[in-house]
């Protein structure tokens, strides 16, 4: 069993950001800047969007969080949106999900301009995607494809089978390996939980990506041996054992199926990191407007 060790690629590319970001800031005499707007006080939003600050931070970007209240209307944070969208000075916008349920994230992931998508969540962005066109692309999957990309994982002629068919991962994941790219060319299957004979699809994936949210879901009875193995999920438990307070298992029994896979994601270490780099990647092409020009 090999390790794709999110940790050592992220801290790889996350230098050559900076050093791109370096050269930017050099010639334009400004920084790429991400705002994100995280609504209420959800803990795991928080964690996530502290550490894309931070990690903004660390590559030399500007970074912006503005916070409000779980009140705020659906208009007061649509305008915003379009005063950030207006906004030259800004290049990538990400609104965090989950929002409040009086708010609709179809309406607000639409009103952000899809060339500040960073989160690679807007129609636009997806029919691109789906096309094979220059676009960002989502976070998370993003994140994936350069892993696979940085260990030289060939996928081509591959069957992948996809768990879970979220549009933030799953269903743009499928897509991403059955295009005509490296990484790609796959035959994919996605699988959710309406299918029949789950254990059977997912056993004859070369590659599975695992993107169900549900602790511990694919077992080692549902991998063939040699597989290569992706766990997306990041479930938290209590857990008086840790400093935290907390414990965080994946979608894969990792335990049991790292003893089949030939490689396999940790959780965390993985995959998580990763998606950051995804953003990361994506807000410095939106600065330097490489996909749609400046905005």
């Amino acid at each position: 069993m090999n390790l794709l060790d999110g940790k050592l690629v992220s801290a790889k590319i996350k230098e050559d950001i900076k050093q791109e970001a370096a050269a930017f800031t050099a010639e334009t005499g400004r920084k790429p800047h991400l705002v994100a707007i995280l609504v209420g006080n959800d803990g795991g939003s928080e964690t996530y969007v502290a550490s894309k600050m931070r990690n903004c931070e660390l590559v030399g970007f500007e970074s912006t969080n503005i916070r409000y209240d779980v009140t705020i209307s659906e208009a007061e944070l649509i305008a915003k949106i379009q005063e950030i969208n207006a906004d030259p000075t800004i290049d990538g916008l990400i609104v965090q999900l989950p929002l409040p349920k009086h708010i609709n994230p179809d309406t607000i992931t639409e009103a952000i301009d899809y060339r500040k998508d960073v989160d690679g969540f807007h129609p636009i962005n997806l029919g691109r995607m789906q096309r094979n066109l220059p676009c960002f692309i989502p976070a998370t999957p993003y994140g994936i494809l350069l892993m696979l990309d940085h260990y030289g994982i060939d996928t081509a002629g591959k069957k992948a089978v996809v768990v879970g068919r979220s549009n933030i991962v799953g269903s743009p994941m499928s897509i991403l390996l059955a295009r005509n790219t490296n990484p790609g060319n796959c035959t994919v299957t996605l699988t959710h939980s309406r299918t029949h004979n789950l254990q059977e699809e997912v056993l004859q994936g070369d590659i599975v990506v695992a993107a169900i949210g549900k602790k511990n879901f694919v077992t080692a009875d549902m991998v063939k041996p040699g597989a290569i193995v992706i766990d997306v999920g990041i479930n938290r438990e209590d857990s008086p054992a840790t400093k935290s307070g907390f414990k965080l298992y994946g979608d894969v029994d990792f335990e049991a199926v790292s003893q089949k896979a030939s490689w396999i994601t940790p959780v965390p270490g993985g995959v998580g990191l990763m998606t950051i780099v995804g953003l990361l990647k994506n807000t410095l092409e939106a600065a330097k407007g490489t996909i749609y020009g400046r905005s």
